[in-house]
């Protein structure tokens, strides 16, 4: 075991994971692949878990013990959110939209009830739960930005009090997504993707937070200042900035200084305590780290908590310090009870862990005699352990008896380092312990990063004026810097990680440390200096990176001017060349403008010609109008190399008026180029060009596609060339995909581009909802153009937020990215399914289902492999309720065809070989029926789907040939064709085949005969095959075990046994003897027999006694 490094002196607490929550996970079955845990909260009793299937469990924390399982049908469970002040409610939101206020009611012992309910958000993500921390009303934020709150009734006071006041309204609706909601003494604060708002609920008044939008998810929260001198303080606000830095806002929303932790995060992470794995610290530098804090939480003891999906940060923002931070793996969501914090992991699995000391870590893990990690923390905390404090809790002997609970063997490098440390020990009363115990009895004081100790004395300071003046100095810099009024970016990113936004809180409050309001803590005459020095060099650097800059654009200083004669003969030789600059750019601008006129002329004249229902419902008169129209956008629009080789009309009307110039640039070129590259008449003559010009000039006349051809197909084209008006786009987007659908069902013309050329060109242009249904519909017929559509979304998609995610490799954190673009377009999550299909094969394709019926089935097919499809089908069919399944695989057979595709696909894969259930000459083998089929859940629904009768012989047939005899006999029962069932039944030689609910029963003494026939065949011909078609297993399993007279099989006897207890014995034996069987009974069938008359005149006599005593009592009734 390698040397266990000491962390550095500035660390004193740890997250340490004491409990498991796998068996919890275990025994609720949340640990499975169909069911999972989606969200969580936490309360002093409570624990509740949401999970996908629309439950939450509520488990009692003190034993970790299942009290109660609220059931919800709208969905699954997203959000919850426990009361803070009144432990019996709990709000649940669902995946629908729908937000239920529950009463658990556990005190009186009664049933929970829904004493609330708001489908104010349907349809909505509810991206946030927040309860007011005095009355009971909680508040909802969603993905649109809308904001309500919620009150609920208590059965104590009566539900119809709540309903009296209005229980659901709307307080705002911000500008974009809901990120975080917090809620303290009356105000609300609501976090969105661009900025925090402040609501005053009972004033209903608003306030932002600051003047500087963000983009992304950055969260917020209130911060209560409830210890020490600052009981009775207002609440401050913390809110996340880009770039790890944090915002810290008075009550009021006024900012007052902005944190930067950018530099501060480079310092190593803490390792997390737990007994999966021993605790390894490194003492390398990290680089500095730009975290997006997407959750803001208040914990514990004046900390901050914040966390991505790779690592937990706590800071301590009073004196804007990193307390700690820990890697931990896929992280989803925290939630916190004072210092303990709840982990939901991507996998589904919880993780319990606790933020405290060092002394405090390794006195529990002392108590539960885990001695390894004991021993570990001991070494890695040396500077808290050793001080005379942590006497209390860890003294020496229980130290010196974890050093001999160790192993020499296993940890004789650890059992050296604790050995070290002990001697270090300080004792309980030492002189030190009294010096700091006086210190802090008489004065205030924080530990610096170098180790000096900063005392705040409370008996006197600075005078206040010689303090002021020094920030006055410095607060005329700053008013120095105002004058210059060039625009700055954005919150700039600054070296220095202890360097901060205080200028608001230096006007308030000039000189308090840490921003408190305490008259008598003025700031210290070396920090005010401190301040000045700073501003002045701040403003030295502004002021040379401005004349630097203004250094830099002199050149745009020198226009012509010709008010003074000296600049007008210094710049006449610059005077031509701007001219000509600004005189090609008028000409492009109007040349542009002009084009745009001409465009939008064609296009309202076309729009006008196919509102005309002769036109539109003829495909000629469309198809000409639309023709008329193209080459005016294929010359404003198109290509390059199109727009300059367009029509021959519109060419020659182009070319006419500078042919000189243009013959001059084509000889140019001519002479600069290759011979090859350009054929003119006359000249530059090669065989091998003559015969490409042939073979091209062949393919288009055939009307080949590109693919065939041999040419590269174009490059597809995602933005405009030109900007296009928004009202001209509707009308452009309109014709374009009006045009690819014309062209994508007919046979075009050879100077019109084809269906795919088109879609490559102009694809801005186009519908891609409309695009993606036409290219469903003809995917067998032209599948280049699904090829080429999807082609064009992934370039679209191509520098998206859910590529980077992807790109990572992890399955399940891509798919949560993908889920939060929902409700999104289809064609946009198909690009991002091609992506995961592409990296993660079958399984991405299995959790597709999700997203039905956004993504329908048919997209699937035309994505992925025949083998894949099939279980995403299968899965998107098991997701449905089994009552709802087969309606729910009828509603997707669009057209009725696919019923056979998909039944061939289910026997063809994952299947028996057709040798093991078919003989060489097409009949049923032994037994085969007890094969397993991989897709037999789908296979059992497709052939019980209600069909027409030619739909089901084809089935029938396809279920024969393939040997699936289960089907087989279904549809059999179907089509009546009883006698061809029971012949297979014969063959197949099981006989619970007619025994079963499902099974083929004989109804009528003919059937019974022929099936005692039939049997009787199929014995006489296996008997003389001497066993060559019957083995004695299936699958390595013995079924018959040789035993001829097995009670499965099918022979004549065990059929007489099943027909004397329908009809009786006396009938069974007659019907043998019609067949002309001469069968000998054996033994145990002749005792079944007589046992079956015995009863039979028992129930006689019964059923006889019974009406005689009805028919006396009738009789003494009437007399």
């Amino acid at each position: 075991m390698s040397p266990i490094p000491a962390v550095p002196e500035n660390y004193s607490h740890l997250l340490a994971e004491f409990d498991c929550l796998d068996p919890l996970l275990s025994a609720l079955r949340l640990d499975s692949g169909r069911l999972k845990c989606t969200c969580l909260a936490v309360s002093r009793k409570w624990l509740a878990l949401g999970t996908s299937a629309g439950g939450l469990h509520l488990i009692q924390r003190e034993g970790w013990k299942q009290r109660l399982i609220l059931t919800h049908k709208e969905g699954s469970i997203i959000q919850a959110a426990c009361c803070p002040h009144n432990e019996d409610f709990i709000a649940v939101a669902t995946s629908q939209g729908l937000v239920v206020v529950w009463e658990l009611q556990l005190e009186r012992r009664g049933r929970p009830d829904r004493v609330s309910v708001s489908w104010e958000h349907k349809g909505q993500t509810i991206t946030a739960l927040c309860w007011d921390t005095s009355v009971l009303r909680v508040f909802v934020g969603d993905s649109a930005g809308k904001v309500s709150y919620l009150r609920a009734g208590s059965s104590k006071t009566g539900k119809g009090a709540a309903f009296v006041i209005f229980p659901v309204q709307t307080v705002t609706t911000v500008d974009s997504k809901v990120v975080q909601l917090g809620y303290q003494d009356g105000r609300l604060l609501v976090s969105s993707l661009s900025r925090c708002y402040l609501c005053d609920t009972e004033k209903e008044k608003f306030w932002r937070v600051g003047q500087k939008e963000r983009d992304g998810e950055y969260g917020a929260c209130f911060f209560p200042q409830n210890r020490g001198l600052l009981v009775g303080q207002p609440p401050l606000l913390y809110c996340a900035r880009p770039g790890s830095r944090v915002w810290e806002a008075s009550f009021n929303g006024e900012v007052l200084s902005t944190h930067q932790f950018k530099q501060l995060l480079a310092c190593p992470p803490l390792p997390l305590i737990t007994y999966r794995n021993e605790p390894c610290y490194s003492s390398v530098q990290r680089s500095p780290q730009a975290v997006a804090f997407a959750k803001m939480l208040y914990l514990g003891d004046q900390n901050l908590l914040t966390w991505t999906d790779t690592a937990i940060y706590i800071f301590t923002p009073q004196n804007g310090q990193v307390l700690l931070w820990t890697e931990v793996d896929d992280l989803v969501d925290v939630a916190i009870y004072r210092s303990e914090l709840f982990c939901l992991h991507g996998s589904g699995h919880l993780s319990h862990l606790s933020l405290l000391s060092a002394e405090r870590c390794v006195e529990r893990l002392l108590r539960r005699e885990s001695w390894t990690l004991a021993a570990i923390v001991c070494c890695m905390f040396q500077h808290t352990i050793t001080t005379s404090r942590a006497r209390k809790s860890i003294p020496i002997d229980r130290l010196e008896h974890t050093r001999s609970q160790l192993s020499a063997s296993t940890h004789q490098e650890l059992i050296g380092q604790l050995e070290e440390v002990i001697t270090k020990l300080e004792p309980l009363d030492s002189a030190s312990s009294s010096r700091r115990s006086s210190i802090s009895s008489h004065e205030s004081f924080n530990v610096l990063d170098c180790g000096i100790y900063r005392v705040i004395s409370r008996r006197g300071s600075q005078s206040d004026e010689e303090t002021g003046s020094l920030i006055n100095q410095s607060l005329s810099e700053e008013e120095r810097l105002k004058e210059f009024s060039f625009a700055q970016e954005e919150d700039p990113v600054d070296s220095d990680p202890q360097r901060s936004e205080r200028v608001d809180a230096e006007r308030s409050e000039q000189g308090l440390p840490f921003h408190l309001p305490l008259s008598f803590r003025p700031k210290p005459p070396r920090i005010a200096l401190q301040a000045v020095k700073d501003s002045v060099s701040s403003f030295v650097k502004k002021t040379t990176e401005k004349i630097n800059t203004l250094q830099m654009n002199s050149e745009l200083w020198q226009r012509p001017e010709f008010r003074e004669g000296g600049q007008a003969e210094m710049l006449s030789s610059t005077t031509p060349y701007s001219e000509e600059i600004y005189n090609e750019v008028y000409d492009e601008m109007s040349n542009n403008d002009a084009d745009m006129q001409d465009l939008r002329s064609a296009t309202e004249r076309t729009m006008s010609q196919i509102q005309d229902p002769l036109v539109l419902l003829d495909p000629l008169s469309l198809w000409e109008a639309l023709q008329e129209w193209l080459p005016v956008l294929e010359r404003i629009l198109g290509p390059a190399e199109l727009s300059s080789t367009g029509p021959a009309e519109e060419k020659r009307e182009r070319d006419c008026v500078n042919t000189s110039t243009d013959q001059q640039e084509v000889l140019s070129t001519c002479s600069s180029e290759e011979p090859a590259d350009i054929v003119t008449d006359g000249t530059c003559h090669s065989p091998e060009l003559e015969e490409k010009e042939e073979l091209c000039e062949n393919q288009l006349t055939a009307g080949l596609p590109e693919e065939v051809s041999g040419t590269p197909p174009e490059p597809v084209r995602v933005a405009s060339p030109k900007p296009v008006p928004s009202d001209l786009q509707a009308s452009l987007t309109e014709l374009a995909t009006l045009y690819t659908e014309l062209s994508c069902f007919r046979n075009q013309g050879e100077q019109a581009p084809g269906c795919r050329t088109f879609l490559c060109r102009y694809f801005f242009l186009l519908d891609q909802e409309r695009m993606r249904r036409m290219c469903l519909l003809c995917y067998q017929e032209h599948p280049e153009m699904q090829s080429s559509f999807t082609e064009a979304m992934l370039e679209l998609t191509r520098c998206t937020r859910v590529v980077d995610v992807i790109q990572r490799g992890d399955l399940q954190r891509s798919l949560r990215s993908v889920r939060e673009l929902q409700p999104g377009s289809a064609p946009l999550l198909l690009a991002h399914f091609h992506r995961l299909y592409e990296k993660h094969g079958e399984a991405a394709v299995r959790s597709f289902s999700q997203f039905y019926p956004t993504i329908i089935p048919a997209d699937i097919m035309a994505m992925a492999q025949k083998s894949h499809f099939l279980a995403y089908l299968d899965n998107l069919v098991q997701s449905q309720t089994e009552e709802h399944r087969l309606s729910f695989l009828q509603s997707l057979l669009e057209p009725e065809s696919l019923r056979q595709d998909w039944l061939l696909l289910a026997l063809t894969h994952d299947a028996p070989q057709r040798c093991h259930t078919l003989t060489e000459d097409g009949n049923p083998r032994w037994h085969s029926h007890l094969f397993s089929w991989g897709y037999g859940r789908l296979l059992s629904l497709l052939v019980r789907l209600p069909a027409d009768l030619p739909s089901k012989l084809v089935m029938a047939e396809t279920c024969r040939s393939h040997g699936y005899w289960t089907g087989f006999l279904y549809l059999c029962q179907q089509l009546q064709r009883r006698a061809e069932a029971f012949s297979t039944i014969c063959q197949l030689d099981d006989i619970s085949l007619l025994e079963e609910p499902e099974g083929v029963e004989p109804q009528t003494l003919d059937e019974w005969k022929f099936l005692i026939q039939r049997s009787q065949q199929c014995c006489s011909s296996s008997a003389a095959s001497a066993d060559g078609e019957r083995p004695t297993g299936v699958n390595g399993s013995s079924w018959s075990n040789g035993s001829t007279d097995t009670p499965g099989k099918i022979n004549p006897e065990n059929l007489t046994l099943m027909l004397a207890r329908t009809a009786g014995p006396d009938h069974a034996l007659a019907v043998l003897e019609e067949c002309g069987i001469q069968l000998a009974l054996s033994p145990h069938s002749t005792l079944v027999c007589e046992l079956l008359r015995v009863t039979e005149k028992r129930q006689r006599a019964m059923i006889q006694t019974m009406l005689e005593r009805c028919d006396r009592f009738l009789w003494s009734q009437h007399a």
